[in-house]
């Protein structure tokens, strides 16, 4: 089948790439490996994550996007074309119709820098969807109807919250704390209260494995490996759920105050409405364990992951695909 048209998942943590028809056919890291002396890419995705903490000198992985939209435009235009061409594969005969993701807040420069990279990285048209709208339409809330529906979406740099109604946002707030953040936050209790380095990989492993919104009564454990900054050597140590609640709150926190604005700005109507259907969680940080009760309890809304949420905004711009002329109120492109 000759592929036409793909839907792209531009974060700051993963890129996932969806094919009408197909559905999620890529899920990488958004990670580029890169020499330092002549600049030249020599890995991409899940290759260049595993080489994170262990490069020479000569060798530096990062993530050419930050907070959601691009930090680094030539590296971003290569990650983006490695893509393109691992989901269209060796036989491809066209130029592919693309909508990307991108964050309530972008700008109109960034904007312009998004669709220009995707051309440039072999896509035909590039349109622009900003994460909310494709996240609830990957959730299968209805935007287009009067009603509020209320999303969250949790990503790895940006936390996405919106109101929308008649096919638009009414109101919103992007926060520039999510899952990378979390990760962070681990890392820093670990080394504080147990004077252990972990890497990101291992904080990020926590949070999947044992991490927790909330305090519980059963506690999970975890046994992990670090550096003990006091000998110097390896140290192994046993790490708990409640531990780990302790140690993201603070960013958690952030993200249920930008919460509490949306809803402290959102029109009585559509506030009933909201009240009534509760919040839609989407995104990788939506998986974290009891974050809908912890949600529910500080704001008095019900929450709802969503199904999938991971692949929330990649299927959302599966459905824009499909129904271009239906949401064109809701897409952007530059000629």
């Amino acid at each position: 089948m000759t592929v036409k048209k793909l839907g792209i998942d531009l974060g700051t943590a993963n890129t996932l790439v969806f094919i009408p028809h197909k559905g999620v056919v890529i899920n990488e890291p958004s990670i580029v490996a890169v020499t330092q002396d002549d600049n030249k890419v020599l890995a991409i995705g899940s290759q260049a994550r595993q080489m994170i903490g262990r490069t020479p000198d000569v060798i530096k992985t990062y993530k050419p996007l930050k907070d959601g939209v691009i930090a680094d435009y030539k590296v971003t235009q290569t990650m983006l074309k490695y893509f393109i061409d691992q989901a269209l594969g060796q036989w491809r005969f066209f130029k592919p119709d693309v909508v990307i993701s991108v964050p309530a807040g972008i700008t109109s420069t960034e904007q312009r820098a998004v669709i220009e990279a995707a051309k440039e990285a072999g896509a035909k048209e590039a349109f622009i969807v900003r994460e909310p709208i494709l996240a609830a339409l990957g959730a299968g809330v209805a935007i287009n109807s009067a009603g509020g529906n209320m999303i969250v979406n949790i990503g790895g740099g940006t936390t996405e919250i919106a109101v929308i109604s008649l096919g638009g946002i009414v109101t919103w707030a992007s926060v520039r704390v999510a899952g990378n953040k979390m990760d962070e936050a681990i890392t820093d209790y670990i080394k504080k209260k147990y004077n252990l380095a972990i890497g990101e990989r291992t904080a990020e492993t926590v949070k999947i494995e044992i991490g927790s919104a909330l305090t519980t009564k059963q506690k999970e454990e975890m046994e992990i490996r670090g550096l003990d900054l006091r000998e110097g050597l390896p140290k192994n140590i046993v790490v708990n759920s409640n531990e780990i609640a302790e140690a993201i709150s603070a960013p958690l926190g952030e993200i249920v105050k930008a919460i509490k604005s949306v809803l402290a700005e959102t029109p009585p109507e559509l506030a009933a409405d909201i009240m009534e259907r509760g919040m839609v969680l989407a995104g990788g940080g939506a998986l974290l364990k009891n974050i809908d009760a912890l949600f529910s309890r500080v704001t008095g809304v019900s929450s709802f992951i969503a199904d999938e949420s991971l692949f929330c905004v990649a299927k959302g711009t599966g459905v824009i695909l499909d129904n271009l002329d239906l949401y064109k109120r809701s897409i952007t492109t530059f000629k």
